[in-house]
């Protein structure tokens, strides 16, 4: 959107300042902000990968607000990474401060890889959090078993080939979980969904359009 205002700035986390990147949108009232938690900084995640920046902007251009950060020790993030515990806390402070800067909107979670671990077990159980997004979830490698508790919507995104959350794995725990919930299996994708990630975009907007449909524009814009 022309009119968007990019700001980079830091949050104050618990371990430290949490490097961060916010894309507001020139709407008044938003249906909704978002969060998006990137995948495991040990293995080179950080708020710029490509998967998590596909997602904010699939977001973006709904008029949503987006907030990336770095988790502990990614990027200029200060702390250390703290095996998925502490980022928990990460989190909060992000869901802090978008719910400081967008009070009485709800916000949507979404997650890619060790985001969703992280992200999706503190959104579901935060009460400013309405949807979640899980992307990629590496449910062969976490436990991801509390979604089971979860009753919040949620839409989950997997590649085909993941290699690290298999068709098979993925399907056994989606059967397990509540509504409202959606699946979506991206064919031939690995965990990256290298070449296809305009179809992750598709499936976000797919089941945003049933959750939060688009307003008409005003007669005489464009």
């Amino acid at each position: 959107m022309a009119d968007t205002y990019h700001r980079n700035f830091f949050i104050a986390g618990p371990a430290g300042r949490l490097e961060a990147l916010l894309w507001t949108v020139p709407v008044a009232d938003p249906s909704l902000a978002a969060v998006v938690c990137h995948p495991h900084p040990l293995f080179g995640g950080t708020m710029h990968n490509k998967v998590v920046y596909q997602a904010a902007k699939a977001l973006h251009l709904r008029a949503i607000p987006v907030l990336r950060f770095n988790f502990r020790g990614a990027g200029q993030s200060e702390g250390e990474h703290d095996r998925g515990i502490g980022e928990q806390d990460d989190v909060r402070a992000a869901l802090d401060y978008l719910a400081l800067e967008f009070p009485r909107t709800p916000i949507l979670l979404a997650g890619f890889s060790f985001g969703s671990v992280v992200g999706l077990r503190v959104g579901c159980a935060d009460q400013r959090v309405a949807d979640l997004i899980g992307l990629g979830i590496p449910v062969d490698r976490s436990d991801l078993t509390y979604l089971r508790d979860c009753a919040k919507p949620k839409l989950l995104i997997q590649g085909g080939s993941d290699q690290f959350g298999s068709r098979a794995n993925v399907e056994a725990l989606y059967t397990t979980l509540p509504e409202p919930k959606r699946l979506v299996i991206v064919e031939g994708a690995e965990h990256f969904f290298a070449g296809q990630l305009e179809k992750v975009r598709s499936a976000i907007d797919a089941w945003l359009d049933g959750r939060y449909p688009r307003k008409p524009a005003a007669p005489g814009n464009s």
